[in-house]
């Protein structure tokens, strides 16, 4: 509601929206605004970084997961032109644009009731669906502050899937009308959990009834972890990233 007020009271051909937690870098405004030029571009976002990353061993992890989001899957998807969430941290959309989407904005239901998480997701599918494209700016910098205790950062993982799963179905007739890889992606974003899980309970399940140890699963899901893991440091030239794989528990 708040966003809401702020966009019909602003003025400006552009709006940014930053979570109050959150610190820019000097230069962010200029960054996001040079790509909004291209008046096809509805929304563009930045890369998000953990303000408190060197506080605990979660903050290391979840700083190193912001990093692989934001250059890994939204960099891939503003490749073929449709970032599917702009990061509510730091996010620019256009402002004709936003007007003409807020009324469906705030009345937005799920199961018959007011909808109040994933509002980013939400609205990044709807200037999608306006037929605008949305991009990913990896030099405009934001920091965030991350969960630095495993209660929180679990509740807040469990609103971010909801919000994933939730705006799949009103994304969904969306797809045909973007690039195939995009297809692929949200198919694998949605499926992949679900897989997974499809993989350890079965195991779980020999060890209680066999008391034999499930290698293969085991060993097929410690390789893709050492092989994600590999790639990311790779790319960065930091070691640090090897240890993510501890982020797969």
């Amino acid at each position: 509601k708040a966003q809401i007020a702020a966009v019909r009271r602003s003025s400006g051909d552009l709006v940014l929206n930053v979570d109050s937690d959150t610190t820019i870098a000097a230069d962010v405004v200029m960054k996001l605004a040079l790509k909004m030029q291209d008046p096809a571009v509805g929304a563009a976002m930045g890369q998000l970084t953990a303000s408190n990353r060197n506080d605990t061993w979660l903050t290391r992890l979840i700083d190193m997961e912001y990093w692989l989001a934001c250059n890994e899957e939204r960099a891939a998807q503003a490749r073929f032109g449709a970032v599917m969430c702009c990061c509510g941290p730091c996010a620019m959309y256009r402002r004709s644009a936003l007007l003409l989407l807020l009324d469906q904005y705030e009345t937005q239901l799920f199961r018959g009731k007011p909808s109040d998480f994933g509002e980013d997701r939400h609205l990044t599918i709807l200037m999608l669906k306006a037929g605008l494209r949305t991009e990913y700016v990896p030099d405009a910098i934001a920091a965030t502050v991350v969960p630095d205790r495993l209660g929180p950062y679990l509740r807040q993982q469990l609103r971010w899937a909801r919000s994933t799963f939730r705006d799949t179905w009103l994304g969904l007739r969306l797809l045909p009308s973007l690039h195939r890889y995009l297809t692929l992606d949200v198919v694998g974003q949605n499926l992949g959990p679900l897989l997974l899980a499809l993989s350890v309970l079965p195991g779980l399940a020999q060890f209680a009834l066999t008391g034999t140890v499930p290698w293969s699963v085991i060993l097929m899901i410690a390789s893709m972890t050492i092989i994600r893991c590999s790639v990311a440091a790779f790319r960065t030239r930091q070691l640090r990233f090897l240890g993510f794989s501890l982020h797969t528990f």
